[in-house]
């Protein structure tokens, strides 16, 4: 039988992941296929470089974390987003990364579009981390 956490055990695992990686991470928006790992180099074209909010994510609830606040930025160059990094504030430490969707296509992060073009505005709409072991 698997192991199953309580719910106040999967928000404080949850809650640990925005205490590592920190305040004001730089969240990366790549075209292309995402990369086997955090630590391998990113692939594709880097689109947009967003600095999140200090308190990025609210405080985990019935075991997810939402975004918190607004993510927009002006994009740098142009391209189809495929796939986004979460780095800490200093952009020394890839410490997530997931699939892009547009709004309701059910990726790991949505945005507004996904075909961008450069200095168009980017907003993320959603980004939900959910634990697993229920």
């Amino acid at each position: 039988m698997p192991v199953q956490f309580s719910v106040r055990v999967r928000n404080a695992r949850l809650d640990a992941i925005e205490t590592t990686i920190g305040t004001s991470p730089k969240l990366r928006i790549y075209s292309g296929a995402m990369p086997a790992n955090c630590a391998a180099a990113p692939t594709g074209t880097l689109i947009a470089e967003i600095t999140c909010p200090a308190d990025w994510l609210a405080a985990a609830s019935n075991g997810s974390k939402v975004l918190s606040g607004s993510w927009t930025v002006a994009a740098a160059a142009a391209g189809t987003a495929g796939y986004y990094r979460v780095y800490d504030s200093a952009a020394t430490n890839c410490d997530e990364q997931g699939n892009i969707t547009a709004t309701g296509g059910g990726g790991s992060m949505t945005v507004d579009n996904t075909s961008i073009a450069a200095g168009q505005t980017v907003t993320v709409t959603s980004k939900t981390l959910t634990d697993g072991n229920a």
